[in-house]
């Protein structure tokens, strides 16, 4: 299959719509993830299913139970035709999630988002998503992070990741 220009830019395009949801719900930055979904967007994640204003009430501010997330994105399998584009991404996620009594578990997500997106006024937007799981892991109790790494204390507290005000947000905003 002959790739043309306009094919390549729409797939990295594509990717890019795909990578904003991830870091808009792992910074839980509500107008990144709309700047990737069409309005009218339904999404189904077998433990919420519905229309993307109810998913983005959902999303953000998130759980208070998880206060760290990261999604990682592996290969997308894109299938473009005109205006309409599926896709199949690969994705790991990681979330801290607070069980209670100061019990605080690492827990894995191993799956595949399949997304249908659809071309409109010059960008690519998710119009539908389904989540498949393919694997769940619990890792066990979380690290303490203000103890530092490895036995090191860290030298600023900016260097542990969060999901609601991570140091990235000031990094991206810094003129």
């Amino acid at each position: 299959m002959k790739m043309t220009i306009e094919d390549i830019i729409a797939r990295e395009e594509i990717r890019a719509c795909i990578a904003r949801v991830a870091r808009g719900e792992d910074r839980r930055d509500a107008l990144m993830i709309e700047s990737s979904f069409c309005a009218n967007a339904r999404l189904d994640f077998g433990v919420f299913a519905g229309a993307f204003a109810d998913y983005l009430s959902w999303v953000i501010p998130g759980s208070q139970a998880i206060s760290n997330t990261q999604h990682q994105l592996g290969q997308s399998h894109i299938e473009l035709c005109g205006d309409t584009a599926l896709v199949e991404t690969q994705v790991t996620s990681y979330h801290r999630i607070d069980y209670g009594a100061g019990e605080e578990h690492d827990v894995v997500i191993g799956g595949r988002y399949l997304d249908r997106l659809t071309l409109r006024e010059g960008s690519w937007r998710i119009a539908s998503r389904t989540m498949l799981y393919d694997w769940h892991q619990d890792w066990g109790k979380s690290v303490d992070w203000s103890q530092g790494l490895l036995g090191m204390q860290f030298s600023a507290p900016h260097f542990s990741g969060r999901a609601k005000g991570d140091w990235s947000m000031d990094f991206f905003n810094a003129d």
